[in-house]
């Protein structure tokens, strides 16, 4: 029998123009960077660029900068003209579309095929989606004109780099308030790309900043004196950290971190849709997702049918350079992520479960690891308990749909779930059980700027677009209305 191969289908890096330094963006211009350090193609570990370590002098300088251009222009501009400036992103960034996906893909190492059709137009739709509430505060639901807080500090993840920076930026600027945001070590790339598009559309000097650099350098910025809001997108870890800082003061905060979300399938679904779903629920991004699913909850009549058609296609996946439009899974970010995917593989082989991954070819040099599903998991195990952060899947079985909700519910985490079932009754019934911020019904990993985003207990805290994530950049303007 005759094997289907794909040629290459390689994206051009002829598209984008990497410079071999980048310093700071602060004040509407490039600074010149003291120390730098370099960022990484995972895929090749290749050294893209040198970008600069920010400095508590370099945060303070950006941090002014940011009160400078609220106090003077930001917060007393109309909604309407700020919203003009967000339509003006959006578009830029529609426009530079293919220049955005394939730095991001160089500097993340994801395919291609993702951030051109989901990373890309979802960051510009954030810009989109707020600029049309940029006039329209007054029903955000914190009273008659709310008011901004102030300036705005922003820590962003590596996992979805530029849809990160849209989630966190486009709300704030919306809001009224300035930015400084901290990209993540390993990918500001596409954030210093998108400060070329803050100077093409003529945003004010000031009102966005963008300072590269480590966790000292967000560090630096959480505990500046003149930051009024902290958002932040992480590790759990990180977060509690951030909270123990900010909790003497008056600062006001969004936490987005960690998950370990269940799919939860249930013996009457559809099977090929939900072989689909799981797939994308954990591989899509290299499993480089907070709101991955991660742990596959299986009923026991049909555990079986379900993982033989789940291995037939996670044969299917090709793995290789992300710049290939054929490739599904792509490199992990870095070497520090991918030792700590192999440690938490490894416990797994230790403790007793099940591996099994599709025989693939990697490639010689760069971060790689193949799709895993673990089965013979029990709740003891680490791989149950502690987010993986990538392309590994924990399968469990149950018998009853309340087991199903208390093994789902077995976690420190609750950011989301996925519910598979032909029975609207049965997914309803487990919504309301299940203690995850965000739920799918017979899907997975659907995102939409107009959609609430966050979690509870140690998934963060508040959310993240729609009008509740707007809210978390307002204050009311009567005493006793506040957001959260």
């Amino acid at each position: 029998m005759r094997t289907f191969e794909y040629a290459p289908a390689l994206e051009s890096r002829s598209i984008v123009t990497i410079g071999s330094e980048y310093g700071h963006f602060i004040n509407g211009s490039f600074t010149k960077g003291r120390n730098h350090f370099p960022t990484l193609d995972p895929s090749t570990e290749e050294i893209l660029s040198q970008i600069a370590l920010g400095s508590v002098d370099e945060v303070d300088a950006a941090v002014d900068s940011a009160r400078v251009a609220y106090e003077s222009i930001w917060s007393k501009m109309s909604g309407r003209d700020r919203g003009k400036y967000l339509y003006r992103i959006a578009r830029i960034m529609q426009e530079r579309a293919r220049e955005f996906a394939v730095l991001e893909s160089l500097d993340n190492g994801k395919p291609i095929r993702e951030s051109r059709d989901v990373d890309v137009p979802l960051a510009a739709a954030h810009f989109f989606y707020h600029a049309g509430w940029a006039d329209k505060l007054d029903y955000a639901g914190l009273g008659d004109s709310p008011h901004p807080h102030g300036v705005a500090g922003q820590i962003i993840p590596w996992n979805f780099p530029l849809l990160m920076l849209s989630w966190k930026i486009a709300p704030a600027l919306a809001a009224g308030n300035t930015v400084v945001l901290k990209p993540a070590e390993t990918t500001s790339l596409t954030a210093l790309l998108f400060a070329q598009v803050c100077q093409q559309a003529e945003l004010p000097a000031g009102v966005v900043n963008i300072v590269t650099g480590n966790g000292q350098t967000g560090a630096a910025l959480v505990n500046h004196p003149g930051i009024d809001k902290i958002a932040f997108t992480g590790s759990t870890e990180v977060g509690k950290a951030i909270a123990r800082a900010i909790a003497p003061t008056s600062i006001k905060a969004t936490l987005e971190l960690g998950g370990k979300a269940a799919n939860i399938v249930f013996d009457d679904a559809p099977i090929d849709e939900c072989v689909e779903g799981i797939v994308n629920g954990i591989f899509f991004n290299q499993g480089h997702v907070c709101c991955a699913g991660s742990r596959l909850l299986l009923q026991e009549n049909i555990a079986d049918e379900v993982l033989a058609k789940l291995k037939v296609r996670m044969a299917k996946i090709r793995v290789g350079n992300p710049l290939d439009k054929n490739t599904d899974l792509g490199a992990i970010n870095s070497q520090e992520q991918l030792n700590k995917i192999h440690e938490l593989s490894n416990a797994g082989d230790a403790e007793g479960a099940e591996r099994w991954s599709p025989e693939c070819e990697l490639p010689g040099r760069g971060y790689w690891f193949r799709p895993t599903i673990f089965t013979g998991v029990t709740q003891a195990h680490r791989i149950a308990q502690e987010e993986i952060f990538g392309p590994v899947l924990s399968v469990f079985t149950f018998r009853t749909p309340d087991e199903a909700i208390e093994k789902a519910n077995n976690t420190p985490y609750g950011l989301s779930a996925g519910i598979w079932s032909e029975k609207g009754s049965k997914i309803l019934w487990a919504s309301q059980k299940l203690k995850a911020g965000v739920i799918w019904a017979n899907t997975f990993n659907k995102f939409d700027p107009a959609s609430p985003f966050g979690g509870y207990k140690e998934s963060g805290w508040g959310r993240e677009g729609g009008r509740h994530g707007l809210m978390a950049y307002l204050r009311g303007s009567e005493v006793g209305v506040e957001n959260e």
